[in-house]
């Protein structure tokens, strides 16, 4: 089993198995406020040394290898970019909000010394606070990493997050879906794969596709592609935790313009988060040396699925595990809240 663990910097994590570098967590970007600053992942490398992420692309700048991302929190945009209004299409607001760094906790390594995992999983827990453009916090995060070599040609990253509404009235949040453009209902731990994956297969359960598999609720959904100079392939599996809202999840994935996946809870159904309460959700990432079918996705999905709970720990609880108690609030959007 390769050495595992989380080296620190002043702005970034940098993970590590057998001293290569397979990803690099940047926690303090500096970037401007139109592209939503929040942490992300990137470069993402597989096992093998193959980057399997794209950092600001020209096309999309606010896309960022791997990242928590939500374009509708309420009013607010912590995605990147215009904002979809209504009847007006994408419009530039002033709502680029920014998921601002507070603190790492202690964790089963300590990134500030670099220490060594002794089971093979590096963690780390993160606080963050969620910042509008205005300047009004309105969301606290705790944030777990961490990371796990799967097999010989594969590695998993965790991630989990769990939101709590600071901000004293409900917050409601959704996707362009939600807002009215069809069958974008992006949202949620967001991936954007290299240029070369471009027209690459995404996989489902028992499928492999293309664009027309967006939407498509499953467990899991991965993307296979290959990479320009060395004409190897590499996969990227993306595991929905079954606590999960919405379980199995919508997903949001491209091939034809660009190479995405996001395990997207919002897709279709507003979200609506009541003051003080807190909603948590847990994603596993596999990153895999070459092609795959939907057969060997599913062997990656499954063991990803098997590990998780140690990778990331208990669950936290919260009030949504109970069932979320169906709202109408318009026409158009689906509600449900997350609260007493």
């Amino acid at each position: 089993m390769p050495d595992l663990r989380i080296a620190g910097d002043d702005d970034r994590l940098m993970i590590h198995a057998d001293g290569e570098v397979l990803a690099e967590y940047v926690f303090r970007p500096d970037h401007p406020t139109f592209e939503s600053p929040r942490p992300y992942f990137s470069p993402i490398r597989t096992l093998g040394g193959e980057t399997v992420s794209l950092y600001r692309p020209h096309d999309h700048v606010w896309h960022k290898g791997i990242a928590w991302s939500l374009p509708v929190v309420g009013d607010e945009n912590f995605w990147g970019g215009p904002t979809f209004v209504r009847g007006e299409g994408y419009v530039q607001l002033p709502n680029n909000g920014e998921q601002r760094h507070v603190a790492f906790e202690s964790g089963e390594t300590d990134a500030a010394a670099g220490g060594t995992s002794t089971d093979g999983i590096a963690r780390m827990r993160e606080r963050l606070d969620w910042v509008t453009q205005a300047g009004e916090t309105i969301l606290a995060e705790e944030r777990t990493l961490a990371a796990s070599v799967l097999t010989d040609d594969a590695w998993l990253l965790g991630f989990a997050t769990a939101l709590t509404n600071t901000s004293g009235r409900a917050i409601p949040i959704g996707s362009p879906t939600t807002r009215g453009r069809e069958n974008a209902g992006y949202g949620g731990l967001f991936w954007r794969g290299p240029r070369s994956f471009t027209g690459g297969q995404v996989l489902a359960p028992g499928v492999a596709g293309g664009d027309e598999l967006r939407g498509t609720r499953a467990p899991w959904m991965g993307f296979t592609g290959s990479h320009d100079e060395t004409g190897t392939a590499s996969t990227v599996v993306m595991v929905d935790d079954p606590g999960n809202l919405q379980h199995p999840t919508q997903w949001f994935a491209r091939s034809e313009e660009f190479a995405c996946l996001c395990p997207a809870p919002f897709f279709s159904d507003e979200r609506v988060i009541e003051p003080g309460a807190t909603m948590t959700l847990r994603y596993g990432v596999v990153i895999a040396d070459g092609a795959s079918g939907p057969e060997r996705a599913a062997e990656l999905a499954a063991h990803a699925g098997e590990r998780l709970p140690t990778l990331l720990g208990p669950a936290t609880a919260t009030v949504a595990d109970e069932g979320p108690v169906g709202v109408p609030a318009t026409p158009e959007v689906a509600r449900t809240r997350v609260g007493p």
